[in-house]
């Protein structure tokens, strides 16, 4: 029998009306640089590691995991602080299922019905979408030509509407834009100053940066949440392992709305192995690094408008018809990503072979446009 019912049948709640799910095109094609992953596969020596600890793991699957994740959540904590320089406890950092869980539960305890988040557009389409699904109303800020935020306009905007939640993301998806320390404080003050408000702060590519993580603004500023994930730089995308650090008293507040056990004792096993092989995995990001400067110059290179770029993708155009460029890209074999924004066209990077893959379709797609 063909179920003929669609969504628009269905008694959805309204704010969810219209949207549509958030995700990339996944097509089968020799070079793929749409999802922002890193291109590097795990080493061996961390595989073997993770199998070992997973089946330890696995000889207690009858039990349910440590639902408070504290061995995780204290390499995390040292992590942190080693990788920052600032100080960091076990009883300050929260870990989910990736940073969208954290997000989701960071909303479902300081957002809700009757509650609003403001975020700068362009940014990460999930700040929204979760907002939406929480039954918080969703505000968006401006951003100037250059896509940094406007701190004067900002503020203004703070005053107007007094979000219950700021979502302030650096470096910025897609743009790769990252945010000045002085306007991360400034909008910090100026939401608190209209009521209290809960800042994320989104660093889920600040390894691939250029400038230091806000981390140690958190300090003195107890409604701040820097949010993280290891499926960046950590090369973990199919683990799902995000993570926050904010003061104790945000982690407490969180554990009231997360689901019993969320985190299995697999996931857990499998984050605690990549974390003993930081050193190895946070040399990948220098080489990401590398590579994202080059596309960067390469592009400009070619008279094309580049985004600078404090993440591990890099955003370029301008074109007239932007999903014409983005087919003619494909059509050579190299998947870019099309989020929307006018005229742009967003890159992630990869291998040094991907990437020239992608430089030489670019170079062939503006000669055929010229």
């Amino acid at each position: 029998m063909t179920d003929k019912l669609n969504i628009d049948d269905l008694p959805i709640r309204d704010e969810l009306k219209g949207k549509s799910p958030y995700g990339a095109p996944q097509l089968h094609v020799p070079v793929l640089l749409n999802t922002n992953e890193n291109p590097y596969s795990l080493p061996e020596d961390l595989v073997a590691r993770i199998a070992e600890r997973v089946a330890a793991a696995a000889r207690d699957l009858n039990r349910y995991p440590d639902r408070d994740a504290v061995e995780l959540r204290t390499q995390l904590a040292a992590y942190l602080t080693t990788s920052t320089g600032h100080a960091v406890v076990k009883e300050q950092v929260w870990a989910a299922n990736g940073s969208n869980e954290i997000i989701q539960q960071l909303m479902q305890t300081f957002g809700g019905s009757g509650r609003t988040a403001l975020g700068f557009s362009p940014t990460y389409q999930m700040h929204d979408l979760i907002s939406r699904g929480t039954g918080t109303r969703w505000i968006e800020g401006p951003r100037r030509p250059d896509f940094t935020v406007d701190v004067e306009a900002a503020e203004t905007a703070l005053q107007a509407e007094r979000p219950d939640v700021l979502f302030l993301c650096s470096p910025n998806n897609p743009t790769g834009t990252a945010m000045e320390r002085e306007t991360v404080v400034r909008l910090y003050d100026a939401a608190q100053a209209v009521k209290p408000t809960l800042v994320i702060v989104d660093e889920a590519y600040v390894e691939f940066s250029h400038r230091p993580s806000l981390l140690e603004l958190l300090d003195g500023r107890p409604l701040m949440v820097v949010t993280r994930t290891m499926s960046k730089a950590f090369g973990a995308a199919g683990l799902r392992l995000g993570y926050f650090a904010a003061a104790s008293a945000v982690v407490d507040a969180v554990q009231l709305v997360r689901l019993p056990y969320h985190l299995s004792a697999v996931t857990q096993a499998t984050a605690l192995a990549a974390l003993e092989f930081t050193d190895v995995l946070l040399g990948y990001v220098d080489k990401l690094k590398a590579e994202r400067d080059r596309i960067v110059t390469e592009l400009r290179a070619l008279g094309l408008d580049v985004t600078d770029s404090d993440a591990n993708f890099v955003q370029f155009g301008r074109f007239e018809d932007t999903h014409a460029i983005w087919q003619a890209i494909l059509a050579r074999g190299v998947l870019v990503r099309d989020n929307g924004v006018p005229g742009r066209l967003r890159v992630t990077a990869g291998t040094p072979a991907e990437n020239d893959a992608f430089l030489d379709a670019v170079r062939t797609v503006l000669k055929e446009n010229r």
